[in-house]
């Protein structure tokens, strides 16, 4: 498959700045781990494969155990993550299925998460997964293809 559109070749002013972003999200005071599984989650409900394929490449370069980046997608079933990081999926979850679950993320979700995270980390973790959700709609848009990616190509 080749993509649409080479981002990187002419990446353009409003991409530099929205990548950016994402690179700040990186140095924030939520968890590596975290961040890594939510992106991972995100991509997985979207179908985003070129954003599974860099995910799970940077995880595991950083050192997260194969079984956990296997387990994310049935998260719930899974006892490999903590109370933390199952809510942190869930509001993930919630907040990318808005048009399917109506409501957005649920005060219940959110009162969990804010009981695990500091406001700092869950502006964080609301502004990953809508970033996340852009960059899969971007990816998914413009057909990039997936399994070339070598980890921090993009850092």
């Amino acid at each position: 498959m080749d993509a649409r559109l080479n981002y990187f070749a002419n990446p353009g002013k409003a991409l530099k700045h929205f990548m950016s972003a994402g690179k700040a999200l990186k140095e924030s005071p939520l968890p590596a781990a975290t961040q890594e599984l939510v992106a991972l989650r995100v991509s997985q409900i979207n179908g985003c494969a070129v954003c599974i394929d860099m995910h799970t490449k940077e995880a595991a370069a950083a050192g997260e155990a194969p079984v956990r980046l296997n387990l994310v997608a049935a998260w719930r079933e899974a006892t490999v993550f903590t109370e933390a990081e199952r809510v942190a999926l869930e509001l993930a979850e919630q907040g990318t299925r808005v048009a399917d679950a109506a409501g957005g993320v649920s005060d219940e979700v959110w009162a969990r998460a804010a009981e695990h995270y500091d406001e700092e980390q869950l502006t964080t973790l609301v502004i990953m997964v809508s970033f996340m959700n852009t960059v899969n709609r971007l990816n998914i848009i413009t057909q990039q293809p997936a399994g070339d990616y070598e980890v921090g190509q993009f850092h």
